[in-house]
């Protein structure tokens, strides 16, 4: 499912328009987004939650050389499915 996908189905499952749907939607990403730069936890129960992570600095190897490469320390974002998505799969 792509966005507009996404934005059909909950315009549809709420009863709204279309572009209200994609503002929701768009809303929801920006302040996600948002959190997560801060450091935060976002939590929707039932669903899952997201969050960040650090990353340490590794050592990768370069598959078309076989060099080894440092891999630099980063931080990720983090999805962990709640209990009611899981029943669901």
């Amino acid at each position: 499912m792509n966005k507009a996908e996404l934005v059909d189905a909950m315009a549809e499952g709420a009863g709204i328009s279309k572009a209200d749907s994609k503002r929701a939607l768009d809303a929801f990403v920006e302040a996600t987004a948002g959190a997560l730069s801060k450091g935060d936890r976002v939590s929707l129960v039932g669903f899952g939650s997201f969050s960040v992570t650090h990353r340490a600095e590794r050592k990768g190897r370069n598959p078309q050389t076989g060099k080894e490469i440092t891999i630099a320390a980063k931080n990720v974002i983090k999805f962990k499915a709640g209990a009611d998505l899981n029943s669901k799969m």
